[in-house]
């Protein structure tokens, strides 16, 4: 791989799990430094980061609950101590949960949209300072449910249809220092194992396959790799299922 990211730092929220650790891999091997962020489960966090130092990279773990304004304020209070800043924010961090329209209480409905879109708006409201000084990027991850309803996840199809227009508000009212842009996955596995049911969605996909961790990762690179030009896009990984 061509390195493109020397010298570039980077927060990826939600990075030690799932498609966050492909994405904190993509850009430690593109050559940015990066800031692993978790909630509730240090020891992953710490090993992906020890990971990527043993590659010969730069990583560090920073606890955070998105959703909560000091916990936020105090994480890049730590990213100033370390780096100054940062230049590069992939707004990671998520819910997912299947439930009847029905059946959703106000507390998921309220926990949902918390994560997923009280998340992003905070981090990227922090973050705004720094990457309005250097140039950067947001690349906020959505979903294919925020295009599509699933009537199963109507709280989680919301949050993440608020998430797009979230992207492209920020990418018109922080033009022309940052880029903003959105990456909407389809059905990702996120482990080796093909879960219970997902072949089924592989055999409407017209691709013939589910999503994989690095095809996100891959499209998160391009945004943050590709032109400062190309901003307040939302790129649908799914491999056609939407269509």
């Amino acid at each position: 791989m061509t390195i493109k990211l020397d010298g570039k730092r980077a927060l990826v929220t939600g990075g030690s799990s799932g498609i966050g650790i492909a994405i904190v891999r993509a850009l430690a091997e593109a050559g940015a430094k990066v800031a692993v962020n978790y909630n509730t489960h240090p020891e992953s966090a710490e090993e992906l980061a020890q990971s990527v130092k043993q590659a010969g990279g730069e990583a560090f773990a920073v606890q955070a609950d998105v959703s909560d304004p000091a916990a936020v304020a105090a994480m890049f209070q730590r990213l100033d101590s370390a780096w100054g800043g940062i230049d590069i924010l992939i707004n990671n961090a998520g819910r997912f949960e299947t439930e009847a329209l029905e059946r959703i209480t106000l507390a998921q409905w309220d926990e949902m949209f918390s994560t997923n879109t009280r998340g992003p708006f905070l981090v990227a409201r922090h973050a705004y300072p720094h990457l309005k000084r250097s140039h950067g990027r947001i690349v906020n991850i959505g979903s294919l449910g925020g295009i599509h309803p699933w009537s199963t996840h109507a709280h989680y199809c919301t949050s993440k249809a608020a998430v797009h227009m979230l992207s492209q508000c920020m990418a018109k009212a922080w033009a022309p220092e940052i880029s903003v842009n959105c990456v909407a996955p389809g059905l990702i596995v996120t482990s080796g194992d093909i879960p219970l049911g997902y072949q089924h969605f592989a055999e409407k996909t017209p691709m013939k396959r589910n999503g994989t961790v690095e095809d996100v990762a891959a499209a998160v690179l391009f945004f943050v790799t590709g032109p400062h030009f190309i901003t307040g896009q939302i790129l649908t990984v799914d491999g056609g299922l939407g269509l």
